[in-house]
């Protein structure tokens, strides 16, 4: 491979050479390295006749792995040299935001002070509340809010919340509106976090220049309004230069704004939502606030809003005591109830809460500096259309007459985790690129390589693309439609 991350060289096989190379293990039968069931097992008896459940749902016996201390460790250390993670590489998915988390808050959370049983009663637990009240006030002032909730769980389940705090809030003062306008290159799930809340979705187009046209939402908004829900910047790295004239129209209405804060990297210390006219907001900790994303959870999806919409958060909330007395859990006065167990995911906010402390103001200025710096460098360097511009955190570059999804396949065989492919759908074959701000400029060059080296390839390479990974291209129709979801339907075929 060359010294120079910014040139590639693809070898005779088509094969790609710069960054990480997956690993391929293989038996003897030139297999993949076999799973735990189908290497050395033991017979174990288990179960007896006192048994509680029915006959049909307990077994007598189990096949177990027989498998010495170093088998396994060597087990799972082959299965992470097959995989690609943030350890091993970028991995620039736009709107993702998948960026390398500091160890230190996963030692944090390990602290055996945050093992803590969530019954139990508040006065015992006065160094935990007293850290989500923190929070609360961290998360608050960063996004101009008044009142803060910890307990959605995801961002989506953050936006669903943030939905039925509207709706309370709608349903409070007499009025029963039917409708959410969401942009066309919303995320999916604004749609749907309206939809399950019972509300009619209204799309709103975007203009030529990818942002909301104004005149569309006028003609959009009415009485049956409960709100707006929108991404600042929007799905292209765009900022919402008319945000202002946009929260007008949506409050003349008697609408709300709401503020998806998936994009909240590109303003931290910069700008606020609450500044710029919006309601409510929910805020990504696994994107935004050292949470790891992906791999199915945790997460977490602080809600925020202004003072009028605080009594209709979830319950239990988290409060300084009269008096200054300590901290404690009440049920807000209109409260839409729970929605998650407890306060929330608490280690995943402890996390949020350590790093956002770490890093203080201006760390976190720096961060969204980084960010939009690190997106508008790489957009210049790739050898696509980029349509759109400038940029904050990311920005959407379109393959052309290449399939985007090819493209993605193809990247793999040069070392790097290919962007978000195919969305949004206003830039076709959009390539949706966040490198984040912890990425070198030495590793952006390496991505703006893999880019280039693939915008050169011919058809056929990129239609068997990838070539190098553990794993070549799967069926991904086949995969959605009938997913097999453990090792014995893969085995008995079903």
């Amino acid at each position: 491979m060359s010294d120079d991350p910014s040139e590639s060289d693809p070898g005779d096989d088509g094969s790609g050479t710069l960054g990480y190379q997956q690993a391929r293990w293989t038996d003897s039968d030139d297999r993949y390295e076999p799973l735990l069931s189908e290497k050395d097992t033991t017979e174990v008896a288990v179960g007896g006749d006192d048994s509680p459940l029915p006959d049909d749902l307990t077994r007598d016996s189990l096949e177990l792995p027989a498998l010495s201390e170093p088998e396994l460790a060597r087990h799972y250390t082959r299965l992470s040299q097959m995989n690609y993670g943030v350890e091993s590489g970028p991995f620039p998915l736009g709107s993702c935001t998948m960026k390398y988390n500091p160890k230190f808050t996963e030692d944090v959370a390990a602290l055996p002070d945050g093992a803590v049983h969530p019954d139990r009663p508040d006065d015992s637990v006065q160094g935990t509340l007293a850290v989500m009240a923190g929070l609360q006030d961290y998360l608050g002032r960063i996004g101009g809010m008044d009142a803060v909730t910890l307990q959605p769980p995801a961002g989506a389940a953050g936006e669903y919340a943030g939905i039925l705090i509207a709706k309370a809030y709608h349903e409070a003062n007499g009025e029963e509106r039917t409708e959410v306008v969401v942009p066309d290159s919303a995320h999916g799930t604004n749609f749907a976090s309206a939809a399950l809340a019972g509300y009619d979705v209204v799309e709103l187009p975007s203009a030529e220049d990818g942002r909301v046209d104004l005149d569309a939402l006028e003609a959009a908004v009415g009485e049956d309004t409960a709100a707006l829900m929108l991404t600042n910047p929007n799905t292209l790295g765009l900022f919402e230069r008319d945000i202002e004239e946009i929260a007008e129209v949506v409050h003349d209405a008697g609408g709300l704004l709401y503020y998806d804060g998936a994009n909240l990297n590109a303003l931290l210390g910069r700008a606020r939502p609450g500044d710029m006219g919006f309601d409510i907001m929910h805020y990504n900790v696994h994107k935004t606030f050292a949470t790891p994303h992906g791999g199915g959870g945790p997460g977490a999806g602080p809600v925020g809003v202004k003072s009028d919409l605080a009594p209709y958060l979830p319950s239990p909330h988290v409060r300084e005591r009269a008096g200054g007395s300590g901290y404690e859990r009440y049920e807000p006065e209109h409260s839409v109830g729970k929605v998650h167990g407890f306060e929330g995911n608490w280690l995943v906010l402890i996390k949020a809460y350590a790093y956002i402390a770490r890093l203080g103001d201006p760390g976190l200025a720096d961060a969204s500096a980084k960010a939009v710096l690190n997106a508008n460098y790489l957009a210049t360097q790739v050898d696509y259309e980029v349509p759109f511009g400038p940029f904050h955190h990311e920005f959407v570059a379109s393959a052309g007459e290449q399939d985007a999804a090819d493209v993605a396949k193809r990247m793999l065989d040069y070392g790097v985790h290919p962007p978000t492919t195919k969305w949004p759908e206003i830039v076709g074959e959009a390539l949706m690129t966040e490198p984040t701000e912890v990425e070198s400029k030495r590793t952006l060059d390496q991505l703006a390589a893999a880019f280039d080296a693939v915008a050169g390839e011919d058809d056929a390479t990129l239609d068997a693309a990838p070539h190098e990974t553990s794993a070549r291209r799967i069926d991904q129709v086949a995969a959605a439609r009938n997913p097999r979801l453990s090792w014995q339907a893969l085995d008995d075929g079903s």
